[in-house]
C-alpha cells in the first residue's frame, strides 16, 4: 500500500502534537474549584509575617498559627510562632499569645491538625548556634487551641541526621505537615536533602511514621518518596492529607518541576527559586507512591492580578471534614502573612 509524502507528514505531525500534548501538567479540579479572597494578617511595625495554619475549635471561631520574625533579625535565629484568632478568614484578627519563641531555638512553618480531642502542632526546630541547612523537626500537643502546649519529650522527632533509602545522610529536616493515615498510625512528611548530590543539595519529600501521635518516629525505608534531585529541581512545603480514599499532597515548585516535565525545562541560569510559579498537587492511594501531579494553586499574579510575589505554605482550613478555604503564604513587599481563597465545590477526580 502506497501513502503519499503529504499524507505520512500529516500523521507525523499528529502523532508528534499528541506526544506533546501528553506531556501537559494540567490543572487539577482542586485548582479550579479556587476563588479568590484576600490578603491577610499584616504584620506590626519593626516585623513581618509569614504562612498560616488555620483551624477551626468546637465553637467554629478560626485560630492561626503563623511565623513572625523582626525585620532586623532572620528566621534562621529569630523566628517565634504566634497565634490569632478571628470569626472568619475575612478576619479582623486578633492576636492571642505567642506559642512557642525561646533564646536556644528558632521555631518556623507551624502546622496545624486535630486528632480526635487533641491538638497537634508540627513545625521546624532549629538551635540558634547551627548552620542554616541544619533544621529539625518538633512537635507538641494540647487540648485547647488555647495551650497549654505540650513538647513531645522526643523533640526533634526527625533530626538532621540518619540515612535515607538510597544510603544517603540526612542533613535537613524542615516544613513537616501531620496526617493519622487510614491504618491509625501517625505520619509526618517533610523537606529532606541528603548528601547524596555532594555539597549540591537539593529540596526533596520524606515521611516518617509512628504508632504513637509524639513518637518517636521512623523515617520510611525507602525515602525519599518525591524527589528531582536527580534533575537539579527542588519541591518542599509539602501539605499531605487524606481524603474520601485518597492521599493528597500540595508542595511548591520552587525551581519549575512543571517545566521539566513537559519537556520544556528552565535553563539554569534563568530559574528564579522559589515559589514564584503555581505549585503542584499529587495523589495516591497509599501515600507513598505518587503519581504524576497536576497544578494545585496559583500565584498571587494569577489570583489577584497584582506583582508577582513569592506565593508558598499552602495549608487547607477544613469544616465538618470538608476543605473550606486554602491559605498561602505570600512575601516580597507586602506585610501581610500571606491570602486565603475560597476552595468552591471541589470534586476530585
Amino acid at each position: 500500500m502506497k501513502y503519499s509524502i503529504q499524507f505520512v507528514a500529516s500523521i507525523v505531525l499528529l502523532i508528534t502534537v499528541s506526544c506533546k500534548s501528553d506531556l501537559s501538567v494540567k490543572e487539577s479540579s482542586f485548582s479550579k474549584s479556587h476563588v479568590p479572597g484576600n490578603y491577610i494578617l499584616d504584620a506590626p511595625e519593626a516585623w513581618w509575617h509569614w504562612g498560616m495554619a488555620p483551624i477551626y475549635d468546637a465553637s467554629g471561631k478560626l485560630h492561626v498559627f503563623m511565623s513572625t520574625i523582626p525585620n532586623a533579625g532572620s528566621w534562621i535565629k529569630d523566628s517565634k510562632i504566634v497565634h490569632y484568632t478571628a470569626n472568619s478568614p475575612e478576619g479582623p484578627y486578633t492576636f492571642v499569645d505567642t506559642t512557642f519563641t525561646s533564646k536556644t531555638h528558632t521555631y518556623h512553618n507551624p502546622q496545624i491538625s486535630q486528632v480526635e480531642d487533641t491538638y497537634v502542632l508540627v513545625y521546624l526546630w532549629k538551635s540558634r548556634d547551627t548552620p542554616g541547612f541544619n533544621q529539625e523537626i518538633g512537635i507538641a500537643t494540647s487540648k485547647s487551641l488555647d495551650g497549654p502546649w505540650t513538647e513531645s519529650p522526643n523533640n526533634p522527632i526527625i533530626k538532621a541526621s540518619g540515612k535515607q533509602g538510597d544510603g544517603a545522610n540526612i542533613v535537613h529536616a524542615s516544613n513537616p505537615t501531620f496526617l493519622k493515615d487510614e491504618n491509625g498510625k501517625f505520619r509526618v512528611y517533610y523537606k529532606s536533602m541528603t548528601d547524596a548530590y555532594g555539597t549540591d543539595r537539593h529540596r526533596e519529600i520524606s515521611l516518617a511514621i509512628s504508632d504513637n501521635m509524639e513518637g518517636p518516629y521512623e523515617s520510611y525505608a525507602e525515602n525519599p518518596i518525591i524527589s528531582y534531585a536527580d534533575k537539579e529541581l527542588d519541591i518542599e512545603d509539602c501539605y499531605a492529607f487524606y481524603y474520601k480514599g485518597m492521599y493528597y499532597m500540595i508542595v511548591e515548585d520552587r525551581k519549575g518541576v512543571k517545566n521539566m516535565l513537559e519537556g520544556n525545562p528552565i535553563p539554569k541560569k534563568e530559574i528564579k527559586p522559589g515559589g514564584n510559579r503555581p505549585g503542584l498537587i499529587y495523589k495516591s492511594k497509599d501515600g507513598i507512591n505518587w503519581g504524576r501531579p497536576e497544578v494545585g494553586y496559583k500565584t498571587n499574579e494569577d489570583y489577584f492580578g497584582d506583582k508577582l510575589a513569592r506565593t508558598e505554605r499552602p495549608h487547607i482550613l477544613w469544616k465538618n471534614g470538608e476543605p473550606e478555604y486554602l491559605f498561602l503564604a505570600c512575601h516580597d513587599d507586602d506585610p501581610s502573612a500571606g491570602f486565603y481563597v475560597k476552595i468552591d465545590g471541589w470534586i476530585p477526580n
